[in-house]
């Protein structure tokens, strides 16, 4: 029966998908692009990380109530308020839902106040394919040691993502956290899904020696007939925040400049997303090819994730290009503590073990002690800010 339903699901996915085959097309419900404009003109320039306080391996870590450490947050936040930080992206996860919607409710609505209290609004992430297949609630593994992100965790995870009968619940949460606050203007947007057709491929995909992934293809399908389900999840709320999910590939000839090129979950991606966002891990010369090629299409464009020391993407190179254009700019990581990404990606192949750290850290901006790992990137992002330097 699952998989007949599944069969069923993935006709009707796709003839909405074939519906936007070709060129920009506006999805349902799709903010028109003077709306998203007139939205982003009352922003400022966006500056902000990708945030887990370091007290926690995951998502889910940092929200279950036995690990919630409001704290630490309140600590690190205020670091953040202190350079010029004006938004973070957070993730959240299928699992808090089902496991506890009011307290999971209660505690978001703190982190939010905490937030708020230092001049931050987050853009918060529903789904998210990264990382671990099998998430699980209960207490969080400790971090493998010299590995990147060793423990984060994957929303929907791969049981839930190819059980169609599991649909139900992942809409049920959707509807439930984004409808609880759609109104809330302590939060920035709603991030649809990370970097939904990451497969994982040299951590637990087709090129890592233990695989618990889906089959690449079957995840990639699977993700793309879901994606504009979920946006439609969101918007049958009617949220007053923007909606996006954002593109993350940019090599080789590909081209996000010409819509005839786009992949299938590209294409879902730019026609439902009211504000445009990309991922960045690359020099300052791609940036500054990147940033025209979106902003053509005539909305906002905010990147989501870059700032890796080992791949060229740096606060001192990209941020005053971003500026200069108006992008807002969301780095990977904050503050270095169990997620382990100051160690880079290349580690699940070459594990940094006996404490030995990278030449130059990969993620991050303060050690755990609060120090920064540069002071000149710091001094960086206060120009880019408008902070006054010390």
């Amino acid at each position: 029966m699952k998989r007949i339903s599944f069969v069923i699901l993935l006709l009707f996915s796709t003839v909405a998908i074939a519906q936007q085959s070709t060129g920009t097309t506006d999805a349902p419900g799709r903010w028109s692009a003077d709306k998203a404009n007139a939205w982003y003109k009352k922003q400022p320039f966006l500056v902000g990380a990708n945030y887990a306080p370091a007290s926690a391996i995951n998502q889910l870590e940092m929200f279950q109530a036995e690990t919630f450490d409001p704290q630490m947050i309140d600590k690190e936040l205020a670091m953040a308020e202190s350079i010029g930080m004006n938004t973070m992206r957070v993730f959240l996860h299928d699992l808090l839902w089902q496991q506890d919607a009011e307290g999971f409710k209660k505690r978001l609505s703190q982190f939010l106040d905490i937030c708020k209290k230092h001049k931050i609004r987050p853009m918060l992430v529903l789904f998210d394919s990264c990382w671990d297949p099998l998430p699980k609630l209960g207490k969080q593994h400790e971090p493998v040691p010299g590995i990147h992100n060793s423990g984060w965790v994957q929303s929907p995870g791969a049981d839930a993502l190819s059980d169609v009968s599991q649909y139900p619940r992942l809409e049920a949460y959707v509807k439930g956290v984004v409808s609880a606050f759609k109104n809330d203007d302590r939060i920035l947007m709603w991030d649809m899904w990370n970097e939904p057709d990451n497969a994982n491929d040299n951590s637990y995909g087709q090129n890592h020696t233990i695989k618990t992934e889906l089959p690449k293809q079957r995840k990639i399908e699977i993700v793309t007939n879901l994606l504009p389900q979920v946006f439609q999840w969101v918007r049958s709320v009617s949220p007053s925040q923007p909606l996006t999910s954002g593109v993350w590939i940019f090599t080789g000839d590909h081209d996000w400049g010409n819509p005839e090129k786009w992949t299938p979950m590209e294409r879902v991606q730019f026609n439902n997303s009211d504000v445009i966002t990309f991922h960045q891990y690359a020099s300052a010369d791609e940036l500054e090819k990147i940033i025209p090629t979106l902003q053509k299409y005539g909305r906002p464009v905010i990147c989501t994730e870059y700032m890796a020391r080992g791949a060229n993407s740096k606060f001192q190179t990209h941020l005053p290009i971003a500026k200069k254009h108006k992008v807002g700019m969301i780095n990977w990581g904050f503050v270095a503590g169990k997620t382990q990404t100051f160690l880079p990606w290349d580690s699940w192949q070459k594990p940094y073990v006996n404490g030995r750290e990278p030449a130059v850290w990969f993620h991050e901006v303060f050690r755990t002690d609060g120090t920064p790992i540069d002071p000149q990137e710091v001094a960086a992002i206060k120009a880019a800010t408008g902070v006054k330097a010390n």
